[in-house]
């Protein structure tokens, strides 16, 4: 890491995105260059961050998350920073030549669909019932997971305009549910809603069969109201095709490109990233005992809220 605090950037954003980012995040020009300095300040002098990345296009993730609220963002990366050491074997060696982690994108169990919906947003789609429970671990998966996400985090219209996932719960089943523990299951959300520089827009749910509410009920117990309102649960394909244009969606679901070449164009752009995303294991931060317990202890504590009744309408 080096010490020079000068920003290079130029910017790469559409004018309607632009327009956006300054409507929804207060972004301009000004706003933007003064926070990328503050921010690569404070990670040059923070005495337990021993080496992150400073250039711009990670700093924004982390700002455009948070509408530009220093604060804020240096607390998302730094639990991002401590979640990619805490949980190594889900944010660490995010390599697409691991055979375990290439088998489950060649499965069609997460992938980018090519075409963004009527919002502008990436869509990403998870196929749940195509990954093998019986071959693969719960943490291949997250980590198949974690390779999606930060294959598209870098793209500056996703971080303005946001994401929109769609999850496919046909095909679940017990060995499904049983691949993450209670506790592993609040680590997830406590990444999700704090330490990963990604803004959620909605996320849809359907074909979730009834041995999975139990699960979905605790996991949803354990978000924000921002994150609630944010998903959405619907019974069947037909529901969700009211609210996603099914032309976007693999042929499968109804529309032109069929999955394995979806797949086929998303390990394109994985094996283009590959050194990149490797080398976000060379970041390091310290993490005290302390501070290793209170992490913990936040991960265990604090079940609360209600689950969204399945949609009928």
């Amino acid at each position: 890491m080096g010490v020079d605090n000068k920003i290079d950037y130029k910017c790469t954003l559409s004018k309607e995105t632009q327009a956006i980012a300054l409507e929804e995040l207060r972004e301009d020009e000004n706003m933007r260059n003064q926070a990328l300095e503050q921010f690569r300040a404070w990670i040059l002098k923070h005495p337990s961050i021993k080496h992150c990345r400073t250039d711009p296009e990670f700093l924004l993730r982390f700002l455009r998350t948070n509408k530009f609220s220093l604060l804020m963002a240096q607390d998302m990366l730094k639990r991002y920073l401590q979640a990619r050491q805490l949980s190594s074997d889900w944010f660490q060696n995010l390599d697409i030549d691991d055979p375990a982690v290439e088998a489950i994108i060649d499965s069609g169990y997460i992938f980018p669909l090519p075409e963004k919906d009527q919002h502008g947003r990436r869509v990403i789609m998870s196929c749940i019932g195509q990954f093998d429970p019986n071959k693969y671990t719960g943490s291949q998966m997250m980590r198949a997971q974690t390779l999606a996400f930060e294959a598209v985090i870098g793209d500056e219209e996703n971080q303005v305009r946001g994401y929109t996932y769609v999850y496919d719960f046909s095909g679940l089943t017990m060995s499904h549910l049983s691949l993450l523990s209670v506790m592993e299951i609040r680590k997830l959300v406590s990444w999700i809603q704090n330490g990963i520089p990604m803004q959620q827009k909605m996320a849809h749910l359907f074909n979730v069969p009834k041995n999975a509410t139990k699960i979905i009920d605790f996991s949803m117990s354990l978000l924000n109201d921002k994150f609630k309102d944010s998903i959405a649960v619907y019974k069947n394909m037909e529901k969700l095709k009211k609210v996603i244009d099914p032309k976007i969606l693999p042929k499968e679901y109804g529309g032109d490109v069929p999955i394995a070449d979806m797949i086929v164009a998303f390990k394109e752009k994985l094996r283009e990233k590959r050194e990149e995303l490797k080398a976000l294991d060379d970041m390091h931060i310290e993490i005290s005992p302390e501070e290793r317990k209170s992490l913990l202890t936040d991960i265990s504590e604090g079940v609360s809220g209600s689950f969204r009744k399945l949609e009928d309408e």
